[in-house]
């Protein structure tokens, strides 16, 4: 079955539907809507967990919560909007936007999106551009914003958020949760929350407001927390705990962001057999949230999870302020005259190495393919630590450094939120540089291994992100390395280096027609 919003029916009842939606939401009762019935059914405002969540309305804070980065009234209008677009939307381009994506969006040719300007085949569209497109839909989700795109991806909006801090004075269970990592010494609820927000390039601010809101375990203490081991409610075998939670619901959070920048993900399908069509006027941040809150809660309940006063919207703003207030004073995640400053190879003059993936997931399931895999060609063994060298593709400054991981800041600020930033993974943690250092492109970063993740073969793995969004290697702004710019294939993992008319194709078992050098 699926619970959808026809444009038919919203033609002719749409002030109808917003008035029905509008009553049961100031009653406090939680909504259930269908467009086959535009009736309200009342249904429990307390999701399906047996924590106890506090009671947060619109603008208001919830007790001992830290005061809000701002008070500012929200500047974009409140999830949902019922009314039909008619024969035609009238879009205006968001940041992030491109041609192809916004075709796959509202379901059209993108000969058929129609501008005043000449809107170019690939690469950014620029923001605030007017278009009118053709409404190809039968059913679809409301419209309206839940959430910036900055709010989403690890970005400037984040830049000051003291993690840990907020977490202390909110003094709810998260504040003395403790967790045995693998490999990893044990672990605080907020560091747990700061390694996710770091590993998925994933806002730490949204991560405790689905914390709150599915388990209340920032500001409360339920009875039965210390046997919760699904706090989000994910509950997949040998993915327990809080740090798995998380990363599943970053990971979901990454597969809406992204698949709707792309164009590749228009729709969810929870495991009761719906489907939701998402509103093609809705920002990338917005429909990551939807996709998540859709899988969790089913076809017909994710809207009286989203709206209402203990909904998602009301509990964001409660605990941190008006979302909009801070992407607007951080500016657009990314614009259409961005460019990548100049990198080399990661490796050392000489050298010669093997592409052993193409552009692939930058970290989990659901990233975009930002990532390139290079391993050295030596006589060592699989899974030895090499003796060779990763080294720095630019200038920068050693911002993270642990857990196989680096994260080199280039624009000098020491935040890993704003600016161009590189991150290696698979370092061996012997030799592994340290955090803080300042580094010269060329300079040592540490040695490729097996180590971190899952690896059959000792390489490095290379992304790009900008202002905490991933850039995808074979996108509007191509990873071009030492003049190598990376094509991507159609399957994950493939795909080449292209410079002039030399090529390197990638292979896992680093075959000739794999080398790379400069």
């Amino acid at each position: 079955m699926s619970l959808l919003h026809s444009q038919r029916p919203l033609r002719q009842n749409g002030l109808a539907v917003a008035a029905c939606l509008a009553a049961c939401l100031s009653s406090g009762v939680a909504c259930n809507y269908s467009a086959a019935t535009a009736v309200p059914t009342a249904t429990e405002t307390v999701p399906p967990s047996t924590a106890t969540l506090l009671p947060v309305a619109p603008g208001t804070l919830p007790p001992s919560s830290p005061a809000p980065t701002s008070t500012a009234a929200p500047t974009s209008q409140l999830f949902p909007i019922t009314d039909s677009p008619g024969t035609t939307f009238r879009y205006t381009t968001r940041a992030g936007d491109t041609l192809l994506a916004l075709a796959r969006r509202f379901d059209v040719e993108p000969g058929q999106i129609v501008s005043d300007a000449v809107l170019p085949i690939s690469g950014y569209l620029p923001a605030r551009q007017a278009l009118q497109i053709p409404n190809a839909l039968e059913a679809m989700s409301p419209g309206g914003d839940v959430l910036p795109d900055a709010e989403l991806v690890y970005s400037p909006t984040a830049a000051d958020f003291d993690i840990k801090s907020f977490v202390t004075s909110a003094g709810g269970y998260l504040s003395r949760y403790h967790e045995t990592m693998a490999d990893s010494p044990e672990l605080s609820g907020a560091a747990i929350v700061q390694k996710v927000a770091e590993e998925n390039s994933v806002n730490p601010r949204l991560l405790l407001a689905l914390l709150e809101s599915l388990s209340g375990w920032v500001y409360g203490s339920p009875p039965n927390a210390d046997a919760q081991i699904y706090p989000l409610g994910f509950s997949i075998p040998d993915r327990t705990g809080l740090y798995q939670e998380l990363s599943v619901a970053a990971t979901q959070l990454s597969r809406g962001y992204y698949g709707w920048r792309l164009g590749t993900v228009v729709e969810t399908k929870p495991d009761d057999g719906g489907t939701i069509r998402w509103n093609p006027t809705l920002n990338a941040g917005t429909v990551a949230v939807l996709h998540l809150y859709a899988l969790l809660s089913g076809t017909d309940r994710w809207m009286s999870r989203i709206v209402g006063p203990q909904g998602f919207t009301a509990r964001y703003q409660g605990m941190f302020g008006d979302p909009w207030a801070r992407a607007a004073a951080a500016g657009p995640l990314v614009t259409p005259d961005l460019e990548q400053p100049v990198m080399e190879l990661p490796i050392t003059p000489g050298e010669r190495w093997s592409l052993t993936a193409g552009p692939h997931y930058a970290w989990s399931a659901g990233t975009p393919r930002a990532a390139l895999d290079f391993s050295p060609i030596t006589d060592e063994e699989p899974c030895a630590v090499s003796a060779r060298w990763v080294t720095a593709s630019a200038p920068g400054f050693v911002v993270r450094a642990g857990d196989n991981a680096v994260a080199l800041d280039l624009d000098g600020d020491g935040r890993e939120t704003t600016g161009w930033v590189l991150v290696y993974y698979h370092l061996a943690d012997d030799g592994l540089i340290l955090e803080g250092t300042l580094v010269a492109e060329g300079d040592p970063l540490g040695h490729p291994s097996c180590e971190g993740g899952r690896s059959t073969g000792k390489h490095v793995h290379f992304a790009r992100k900008y202002n905490g969004e991933w850039i995808a290697a074979d996108g509007p702004i191509p990873f071009v390395l030492s003049g190598w710019r990376a094509i991507a294939d159609e399957r994950n993992y493939y795909g080449s280096l292209v410079r002039g008319a030399e090529q390197v194709t990638s292979d896992s078992s680093g075959q000739q027609g794999s080398t790379i050098w400069r």
